[in-house]
């Protein structure tokens, strides 16, 4: 297949575009690179993917090419993939963190809902076979019944955040009931690895621990969270981008929960990235902060029904791997 991946210099992007590559498919990669964290980062990424300073080109190449673009400029776009081809759509570029929507919502709002209709627009005009998006755990809000089940009520956002993956759910059932463009949204929890994100709070503590310095740690460590390993949200995403949605409610759109299924405490993640580490951490106990969820458990049994999969990394496996890329990447005394 020949596929666009939005977001390809991202972090679940960049191991998607590997996997898709490895699997045979071409890719037109799309990512505007912006400073919401360490562009170099990003750029490090792409020259895994082939692409270095000098060699980021328009989607030419036979196996990958790249677009450094935003998403709002949807004519822009339209006219550079025009004759491209493209079967499918994997969206994962988003303006992404709970607590920085408080302080920058316009942010949101003009990449999650502004940027999703651009590329529901690029679905329709493109005549796409399948698009796949990322949505968000966070959706659920302040559910209080676990684990979460796609078919529980998601009215109750307690984030812009979350209210703006909630808002493409809706966008891209309408889409796919008006235009008969199959879509599969994909709630995806606490995705963590190598080459991850540095506001993850993960990656936050490594770099802290490592540092000697201490960590803080919100609503006094009494949260769970269900960590999921990028590589199996990467196998999750090439099964069902190739198997587009069936008819559900008069339209082909579906709505699955992409996670470990297993809830893990805060305080045993800590310890894990500890013991990965062979050092102490000198937590801070902070408050509640606004936005946060206090549990998350998802319901993996829909997905396991129609693609035949469940992820499999255990947290031991997934912390360890992603201890190891830090420590080759920055060293131990990373800036």
């Amino acid at each position: 297949m020949k596929i666009l991946v939005t977001g390809a210099a991202g972090f679940i992007g960049y191991h998607l575009v590997k996997r898709l590559l490895a699997d045979g498919h071409q890719v037109v990669g799309l990512d505007n690179l912006n400073d919401y964290y360490d562009p170099s980062l990003k750029r490090a990424r792409l020259a895994e993917l082939g692409l270095g300073e000098g060699l980021i080109a328009p989607a030419s190449l036979d196996a990958f090419g790249f677009l450094q673009a935003d998403l709002s400029e949807g004519d822009t776009l339209q006219g550079a993939l025009e004759g491209q081809d493209i079967e499918a759509i994997v969206h994962l570029a988003a303006q992404v963190g709970v607590r920085y929507s408080i302080e920058h919502p316009q942010a949101y709002i003009q990449s999650n809902l502004v940027g999703f209709g651009a590329v529901l627009e690029l679905a329709r005009s493109l005549e796409v076979k399948h698009l796949v998006y990322a949505s968000s755990s966070s959706v659920y809000g302040g559910n209080t019944e676990v684990p979460y089940q796609t078919e529980h009520r998601v009215e109750h956002p307690i984030s812009l955040y979350a209210a703006t993956k909630r808002a493409n759910e809706l966008m891209a059932h309408s889409y796919s009931h008006l235009y008969a463009i199959p879509t599969t949204g994909l709630r995806f929890f606490t995705v963590y690895g190598p080459w991850g994100r540095p506001d993850m709070a993960y990656f936050s503590f490594t770099k802290k621990i490592l540092a000697g310095q201490s960590i803080e740690v919100y609503n006094k460590g009494e949260m769970s969270r269900d960590f999921t390993y990028v590589d199996d949200i990467v196998e999750g995403l090439t099964r069902i981008v190739s198997r587009p949605a069936l008819k559900s409610e008069g339209a082909p759109s579906r709505l699955y929960n992409l996670g470990h299924g297993t809830p893990v405490a805060l305080m045993d993640f800590i310890a894990e990235i500890e013991r990965a580490l062979g050092k102490k951490a000198e937590c801070v106990l902070k408050g509640m902060q606004a936005g946060d969820m206090t549990h998350t458990w998802a319901d993996t049994s829909a997905l396991e029904r129609d693609y035949g999969y469940t992820p499999q990394t255990s947290l031991r496996e997934g912390v360890e791997a992603f201890v190891a890329w830090y420590r080759a990447y920055y060293g131990d005394s990373s800036s």
